[in-house]
Protein backbone atom coordinates (compact mmCIF):
# COMPACT_ATOMS: atom_id res chain seq x y z
CA UNK A 1 0.00 0.00 0.00
CA UNK A 2 2.53 2.38 1.15
CA UNK A 3 5.70 4.14 -1.81
CA UNK A 4 8.79 3.44 -1.22
CA UNK A 5 11.62 6.67 -0.96
CA UNK A 6 12.56 7.96 -3.95
CA UNK A 7 13.87 11.00 -6.03
CA UNK A 8 9.97 13.02 -4.77
CA UNK A 9 10.78 12.87 -1.03
CA UNK A 10 15.14 12.81 -1.26
CA UNK A 11 14.76 16.98 -1.29
CA UNK A 12 13.47 16.69 2.71
CA UNK A 13 16.02 14.81 3.64
CA UNK A 14 18.46 17.27 1.78
CA UNK A 15 16.50 19.96 3.20
CA UNK A 16 16.45 18.54 6.90
CA UNK A 17 20.20 17.52 6.51
CA UNK A 18 21.09 21.19 6.00
CA UNK A 19 19.59 22.39 8.79
CA UNK A 20 20.97 19.93 11.39
CA UNK A 21 23.15 22.39 13.20
CA UNK A 22 20.72 24.66 13.34
CA UNK A 23 18.17 22.24 14.45
CA UNK A 24 20.84 20.55 16.91
CA UNK A 25 22.00 24.12 18.14
CA UNK A 26 17.58 24.75 19.13
CA UNK A 27 17.54 21.77 20.47
CA UNK A 28 20.44 22.12 23.29
CA UNK A 29 19.79 25.57 23.71
CA UNK A 30 15.89 24.82 25.11
CA UNK A 31 17.65 21.45 26.77
CA UNK A 32 20.02 24.31 28.84
CA UNK A 33 17.27 26.32 29.54
CA UNK A 34 14.50 23.87 30.30
CA UNK A 35 11.07 25.86 31.44
CA UNK A 36 8.32 23.55 33.49
CA UNK A 37 4.39 24.11 32.26
CA UNK A 38 3.09 27.18 31.40
CA UNK A 39 6.75 28.68 31.95
CA UNK A 40 8.25 28.14 28.40
CA UNK A 41 8.65 31.61 26.81
CA UNK A 42 12.27 31.25 25.71
CA UNK A 43 11.18 27.83 24.06
CA UNK A 44 8.16 29.24 22.78
CA UNK A 45 10.17 32.44 21.15
CA UNK A 46 13.11 30.32 19.67
CA UNK A 47 10.92 28.01 18.16
CA UNK A 48 8.59 30.11 16.50
CA UNK A 49 11.90 32.59 15.28
CA UNK A 50 13.29 30.45 12.62
CA UNK A 51 9.56 29.23 11.31
CA UNK A 52 8.58 33.36 10.92
CA UNK A 53 11.68 33.69 9.30
CA UNK A 54 11.05 31.04 6.87
CA UNK A 55 7.93 32.56 5.91
CA UNK A 56 4.77 31.32 8.47
CA UNK A 57 2.09 32.63 10.16
CA UNK A 58 2.52 33.00 13.38
CA UNK A 59 -0.06 33.85 16.12
CA UNK A 60 0.60 33.70 19.59
CA UNK A 61 -0.99 32.72 23.07
CA UNK A 62 -3.73 30.87 21.12
CA UNK A 63 -6.69 29.37 23.41
CA UNK A 64 -5.92 31.92 26.04
CA UNK A 65 -2.80 29.70 26.43
CA UNK A 66 0.47 32.16 26.63
CA UNK A 67 3.04 29.92 26.09
CA UNK A 68 1.41 28.74 23.07
CA UNK A 69 1.46 28.99 19.56
CA UNK A 70 0.38 28.33 15.94
CA UNK A 71 2.92 28.64 13.25
CA UNK A 72 0.86 27.99 9.48
CA UNK A 73 2.27 27.39 6.38
CA UNK A 74 -0.19 26.81 2.68
CA UNK A 75 1.26 25.22 -0.09
CA UNK A 76 -1.56 24.43 -2.82
CA UNK A 77 -4.57 25.12 -1.51
CA UNK A 78 -7.20 22.17 -1.50
CA UNK A 79 -5.56 19.47 0.78
CA UNK A 80 -5.77 18.06 3.99
CA UNK A 81 -4.07 20.22 7.16
CA UNK A 82 -1.59 18.28 8.57
CA UNK A 83 -0.42 19.34 12.32
CA UNK A 84 2.78 19.13 13.49
CA UNK A 85 3.02 18.93 17.51
CA UNK A 86 5.46 20.38 19.33
CA UNK A 87 6.28 19.98 23.17
CA UNK A 88 9.17 21.70 24.99
CA UNK A 89 8.16 22.08 28.78
CA UNK A 90 10.63 20.48 30.95
CA UNK A 91 9.79 18.38 34.19
CA UNK A 92 10.63 20.47 37.83
CA UNK A 93 13.47 19.75 39.74
CA UNK A 94 14.77 17.53 36.60
CA UNK A 95 14.76 19.44 33.14
CA UNK A 96 14.20 17.68 30.12
CA UNK A 97 13.76 14.44 30.99
CA UNK A 98 11.06 13.52 28.51
CA UNK A 99 12.96 15.10 25.75
CA UNK A 100 10.39 17.50 24.68
CA UNK A 101 13.40 19.77 23.74
CA UNK A 102 13.48 17.40 21.14
CA UNK A 103 9.91 16.94 20.09
CA UNK A 104 9.30 20.46 19.64
CA UNK A 105 12.54 21.07 17.69
CA UNK A 106 11.54 18.22 14.81
CA UNK A 107 8.51 19.27 14.51
CA UNK A 108 9.74 22.67 13.80
CA UNK A 109 12.53 21.12 11.34
CA UNK A 110 9.83 18.90 9.79
CA UNK A 111 7.76 21.94 8.76
CA UNK A 112 10.58 24.28 7.74
CA UNK A 113 11.61 21.27 5.27
CA UNK A 114 8.40 20.89 3.88
CA UNK A 115 8.04 24.65 2.91
CA UNK A 116 11.65 24.91 1.57
CA UNK A 117 11.76 21.18 -0.50
CA UNK A 118 8.17 21.10 -1.61
CA UNK A 119 6.86 24.29 -2.26
CA UNK A 120 3.81 23.28 -4.19
CA UNK A 121 3.25 21.08 -1.50
CA UNK A 122 -1.01 20.15 -1.64
CA UNK A 123 -1.53 21.16 2.02
CA UNK A 124 -1.68 23.11 4.74
CA UNK A 125 1.23 22.88 7.66
CA UNK A 126 0.62 24.06 10.97
CA UNK A 127 2.99 23.60 13.92
CA UNK A 128 0.86 23.69 17.14
CA UNK A 129 3.56 25.16 19.93
CA UNK A 130 1.32 22.87 23.25
CA UNK A 131 2.71 23.85 26.28
CA UNK A 132 2.32 21.79 29.73
CA UNK A 133 2.16 18.05 28.65
CA UNK A 134 3.79 17.45 31.92
CA UNK A 135 1.71 19.10 34.49
CA UNK A 136 -1.66 20.81 33.15
CA UNK A 137 -3.10 19.68 29.85
CA UNK A 138 -2.18 21.96 27.68
CA UNK A 139 -3.44 20.12 24.29
CA UNK A 140 -6.57 19.16 26.47
CA UNK A 141 -7.45 22.91 26.95
CA UNK A 142 -6.68 23.60 22.96
CA UNK A 143 -9.12 20.74 22.24
CA UNK A 144 -11.76 22.42 24.48
CA UNK A 145 -11.03 25.76 22.59
CA UNK A 146 -11.22 23.94 18.95
CA UNK A 147 -7.79 24.33 17.68
CA UNK A 148 -7.83 20.91 16.48
CA UNK A 149 -11.36 21.08 14.87
CA UNK A 150 -10.09 21.78 11.42
CA UNK A 151 -7.23 19.70 11.57
CA UNK A 152 -7.51 16.35 9.29
CA UNK A 153 -4.36 14.68 10.62
CA UNK A 154 -1.74 15.50 14.01
CA UNK A 155 1.37 13.96 14.65
CA UNK A 156 4.65 14.14 16.65
CA UNK A 157 7.41 12.24 17.32
CA UNK A 158 8.71 11.16 21.02
CA UNK A 159 12.26 10.11 22.11
CA UNK A 160 12.80 6.74 23.66
CA UNK A 161 14.59 3.90 23.99
CA UNK A 162 12.65 2.15 21.34
CA UNK A 163 11.43 3.00 18.39
CA UNK A 164 7.76 2.51 18.40
CA UNK A 165 4.46 3.48 16.14
CA UNK A 166 1.49 2.30 18.24
CA UNK A 167 2.18 2.20 21.57
CA UNK A 168 -0.91 3.15 23.81
CA UNK A 169 -1.34 5.04 26.50
CA UNK A 170 -3.69 5.36 29.68
CA UNK A 171 -6.20 7.76 31.10
CA UNK A 172 -5.47 9.73 33.74
CA UNK A 173 -6.49 12.59 35.91
CA UNK A 174 -4.77 14.33 38.97
CA UNK A 175 -5.94 15.24 42.31
CA UNK A 176 -5.15 17.42 45.63
CA UNK A 177 -6.66 16.30 48.80
CA UNK A 178 -7.11 18.60 51.45
CA UNK A 179 -7.62 17.79 54.96
CA UNK A 180 -8.74 19.91 57.64
CA UNK A 181 -8.75 18.61 61.39
CA UNK A 182 -8.42 21.11 64.55
CA UNK A 183 -4.61 21.73 65.98
CA UNK A 184 -3.78 21.67 69.47
CA UNK A 185 -1.16 20.53 72.11
CA UNK A 186 0.35 16.47 71.11
CA UNK A 187 0.99 15.94 74.60
CA UNK A 188 -0.87 18.79 77.05
CA UNK A 189 -4.05 18.28 75.41
CA UNK A 190 -4.67 15.77 72.63
CA UNK A 191 -8.00 14.63 72.81
CA UNK A 192 -8.81 18.40 72.10
CA UNK A 193 -7.21 18.10 68.56
CA UNK A 194 -8.39 16.41 64.77
CA UNK A 195 -5.51 15.39 63.10
CA UNK A 196 -5.62 16.42 59.39
CA UNK A 197 -2.38 14.07 59.17
CA UNK A 198 -4.14 11.09 60.25
CA UNK A 199 -7.02 11.64 57.89
CA UNK A 200 -4.21 11.37 54.80
CA UNK A 201 -2.24 8.50 56.38
CA UNK A 202 -5.67 6.24 56.29
CA UNK A 203 -6.33 7.27 52.60
CA UNK A 204 -3.03 6.01 52.25
CA UNK A 205 -3.81 2.63 54.01
CA UNK A 206 -7.42 3.04 52.27
CA UNK A 207 -6.03 3.43 48.64
CA UNK A 208 -4.02 0.34 49.13
CA UNK A 209 -6.77 -2.23 50.01
CA UNK A 210 -8.64 -1.22 46.93
CA UNK A 211 -5.44 -2.08 44.75
CA UNK A 212 -6.45 -5.50 44.23
CA UNK A 213 -9.75 -5.28 43.46
CA UNK A 214 -8.50 -3.01 40.60
CA UNK A 215 -7.95 -3.80 37.03
CA UNK A 216 -4.16 -4.87 36.43
CA UNK A 217 -4.07 -1.77 33.96
CA UNK A 218 -4.81 0.49 36.80
CA UNK A 219 -1.91 2.79 38.33
CA UNK A 220 -2.47 5.10 41.46
CA UNK A 221 0.56 7.06 42.77
CA UNK A 222 0.20 9.68 45.66
CA UNK A 223 2.59 11.95 47.65
CA UNK A 224 1.84 13.81 51.03
CA UNK A 225 2.82 17.78 49.80
CA UNK A 226 2.13 18.88 53.38
CA UNK A 227 1.93 17.20 56.46
CA UNK A 228 2.44 19.27 59.34
CA UNK A 229 4.29 22.06 60.85
CA UNK A 230 5.70 20.53 63.89
CA UNK A 231 5.50 17.30 66.44
CA UNK A 232 4.40 18.61 68.95
CA UNK A 233 1.08 20.62 67.40
CA UNK A 234 -1.78 18.19 66.32
CA UNK A 235 -1.67 18.95 62.32
CA UNK A 236 -4.84 20.97 61.41
CA UNK A 237 -4.16 21.49 57.67
CA UNK A 238 -2.22 18.31 55.43
CA UNK A 239 -2.73 18.25 51.86
CA UNK A 240 -1.67 14.89 49.53
CA UNK A 241 -1.77 14.54 46.21
CA UNK A 242 -2.72 11.41 43.48
CA UNK A 243 -2.84 10.22 39.96
CA UNK A 244 -4.95 7.69 38.88
CA UNK A 245 -4.70 6.15 35.53
CA UNK A 246 -6.60 3.70 34.06
CA UNK A 247 -7.26 1.82 30.43
CA UNK A 248 -9.88 4.27 29.31
CA UNK A 249 -12.44 7.47 30.32
CA UNK A 250 -14.65 5.34 31.06
CA UNK A 251 -12.59 2.79 33.83
CA UNK A 252 -11.10 5.57 35.20
CA UNK A 253 -14.23 6.86 36.14
CA UNK A 254 -14.77 3.73 38.53
CA UNK A 255 -11.43 4.02 39.62
CA UNK A 256 -11.89 8.18 40.78
CA UNK A 257 -15.21 7.38 42.48
CA UNK A 258 -13.61 4.48 44.71
CA UNK A 259 -10.27 6.29 45.83
CA UNK A 260 -12.32 9.65 46.00
CA UNK A 261 -14.44 7.21 48.60
CA UNK A 262 -11.72 5.91 50.18
CA UNK A 263 -10.50 9.54 50.69
CA UNK A 264 -13.82 10.91 52.34
CA UNK A 265 -14.19 7.89 54.41
CA UNK A 266 -10.76 8.07 55.83
CA UNK A 267 -11.11 11.70 56.50
CA UNK A 268 -14.60 11.27 58.29
CA UNK A 269 -13.31 8.60 60.48
CA UNK A 270 -11.28 10.46 62.68
CA UNK A 271 -13.68 13.58 62.43
CA UNK A 272 -11.85 16.09 59.58
CA UNK A 273 -13.02 17.68 56.78
CA UNK A 274 -11.92 17.28 52.94
CA UNK A 275 -11.96 18.88 49.92
CA UNK A 276 -11.30 17.36 46.88
CA UNK A 277 -9.74 19.49 43.78
CA UNK A 278 -9.48 17.29 40.30
CA UNK A 279 -7.59 18.33 37.56
CA UNK A 280 -7.92 17.71 33.55
CA UNK A 281 -8.86 14.30 32.83
CA UNK A 282 -6.34 13.13 29.95
CA UNK A 283 -7.95 10.50 27.32
CA UNK A 284 -6.73 6.96 26.60
CA UNK A 285 -4.47 7.09 23.41
CA UNK A 286 -6.39 6.83 19.88
CA UNK A 287 -3.47 5.75 17.46
CA UNK A 288 -4.61 5.99 14.19
CA UNK A 289 -3.48 3.03 12.28
CA UNK A 290 -3.09 3.87 8.99
CA UNK A 291 -1.49 7.04 9.57
CA UNK A 292 0.71 5.17 11.76
CA UNK A 293 1.65 2.52 9.19
CA UNK A 294 2.92 5.33 6.91
CA UNK A 295 5.17 7.02 9.81
CA UNK A 296 6.37 3.42 10.36
CA UNK A 297 7.50 2.63 6.64
CA UNK A 298 9.01 6.35 6.73
CA UNK A 299 11.40 5.13 10.10
CA UNK A 300 12.29 1.84 8.45
CA UNK A 301 13.11 3.57 4.66
CA UNK A 302 15.66 5.83 7.23
CA UNK A 303 16.99 2.37 8.82
CA UNK A 304 15.38 2.23 11.64
CA UNK A 305 14.09 -1.12 13.41
CA UNK A 306 10.63 -0.62 14.70
CA UNK A 307 10.08 -2.32 17.70
CA UNK A 308 6.48 -3.68 18.58
CA UNK A 309 5.12 -1.95 21.98
CA UNK A 310 4.76 -3.73 24.89
CA UNK A 311 1.96 -6.49 25.28
CA UNK A 312 1.19 -5.35 29.17
CA UNK A 313 2.10 -2.66 30.63
CA UNK A 314 5.19 -0.06 29.98
CA UNK A 315 2.86 2.91 29.38
CA UNK A 316 2.19 6.16 30.59
CA UNK A 317 -0.58 8.79 30.01
CA UNK A 318 -0.27 12.01 27.84
CA UNK A 319 -2.33 14.66 26.65
CA UNK A 320 -2.38 13.89 23.17
CA UNK A 321 -4.81 11.21 24.03
CA UNK A 322 -7.98 14.36 23.95
CA UNK A 323 -6.39 15.20 20.66
CA UNK A 324 -7.02 11.53 19.05
CA UNK A 325 -10.41 11.85 19.94
CA UNK A 326 -11.34 14.69 17.69
CA UNK A 327 -8.73 13.91 14.77
CA UNK A 328 -6.74 11.28 13.40
CA UNK A 329 -3.53 11.29 15.39
CA UNK A 330 -0.55 8.95 16.52
CA UNK A 331 2.46 9.88 19.06
CA UNK A 332 5.19 7.33 17.48
CA UNK A 333 8.64 7.16 19.17
CA UNK A 334 12.24 7.27 18.10
CA UNK A 335 14.79 5.57 20.02
CA UNK A 336 17.90 8.05 21.69
CA UNK A 337 19.23 5.62 24.20
CA UNK A 338 20.04 2.18 24.69
CA UNK A 339 18.48 1.89 28.41
CA UNK A 340 17.48 5.27 30.38
CA UNK A 341 13.56 5.47 30.99
CA UNK A 342 11.96 9.12 30.91
CA UNK A 343 11.82 10.87 33.75
CA UNK A 344 15.28 10.22 34.60
CA UNK A 345 18.62 12.02 35.10
CA UNK A 346 19.99 9.40 32.70
CA UNK A 347 17.31 10.84 29.75
CA UNK A 348 18.00 13.96 30.37
CA UNK A 349 21.70 13.27 29.64
CA UNK A 350 20.37 11.21 26.59
CA UNK A 351 18.20 14.36 24.99
CA UNK A 352 21.36 16.15 24.59
CA UNK A 353 23.82 13.18 23.70
CA UNK A 354 24.66 12.69 19.76
CA UNK A 355 22.14 9.84 19.86
CA UNK A 356 19.41 12.44 20.75
CA UNK A 357 20.87 14.73 18.09
CA UNK A 358 20.92 11.61 16.03
CA UNK A 359 17.02 10.89 16.54
CA UNK A 360 16.04 14.41 16.53
CA UNK A 361 17.16 14.30 12.73
CA UNK A 362 15.52 11.24 11.67
CA UNK A 363 12.04 12.81 13.62
CA UNK A 364 12.44 15.54 11.89
CA UNK A 365 12.61 13.28 8.36
CA UNK A 366 9.71 11.35 9.17
CA UNK A 367 7.22 13.54 10.20
CA UNK A 368 8.21 15.43 7.16
CA UNK A 369 8.28 12.90 4.82
CA UNK A 370 4.47 11.03 6.35
CA UNK A 371 3.49 14.60 6.09
CA UNK A 372 4.10 14.94 2.22
CA UNK A 373 2.94 11.06 1.63
CA UNK A 374 -0.49 12.47 3.38
CA UNK A 375 -0.70 15.58 1.46
CA UNK A 376 0.60 14.13 -2.47
CA UNK A 377 -1.86 10.93 -1.77
CA UNK A 378 -5.08 11.10 -1.72
CA UNK A 379 -5.78 6.86 -0.90
CA UNK A 380 -3.90 7.78 2.10
CA UNK A 381 -5.76 10.43 2.92
CA UNK A 382 -8.57 8.39 2.88
CA UNK A 383 -8.01 5.56 4.44
CA UNK A 384 -6.60 7.60 7.87
CA UNK A 385 -10.13 9.51 7.80
CA UNK A 386 -11.89 6.49 7.03
CA UNK A 387 -10.33 5.14 9.77
CA UNK A 388 -11.03 7.89 12.53
CA UNK A 389 -14.68 8.14 11.14
CA UNK A 390 -15.13 4.64 12.04
CA UNK A 391 -13.82 4.92 15.39
CA UNK A 392 -15.48 7.67 16.09
CA UNK A 393 -19.05 6.28 15.02
CA UNK A 394 -18.46 3.12 17.12
CA UNK A 395 -17.39 5.24 20.19
CA UNK A 396 -20.58 6.98 19.80
CA UNK A 397 -22.62 4.05 19.93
Amino acid sequence: MYIKLGQEKKPLLDAVDAMDVELRDLALKIHRNPEVSFQEHHAMKWLTEPLEKAGFTIEKGIANLETSFRATWEGVSGGPTIALLAEYDALAGLGHGCGHNIIGTSAVGAALALKKAIPNLKGKIVVLGTPAEELGGGKILMVEDGVFDHVDVAMMCHPHKSTMVLRGGLACVDAKFKYYGKATHAAASPEKGISALDAVINTFVAVNSLRQFFKDDVRIHGIITKGGEATNVVPAYCEAEFLLRAETVEQLELVREKVYAAARYSAEAVGAKIEIEEGLIYAERNNNKALALIFKDNLELLGEEVCEPPKKGGIGSSDIGNVGQVTATIHPYIKITDSANTHTPEFVEAACSEEGLTGLNKAAKALAMTAFDVCENDRYLKAIRSEFEEWKRNKQM
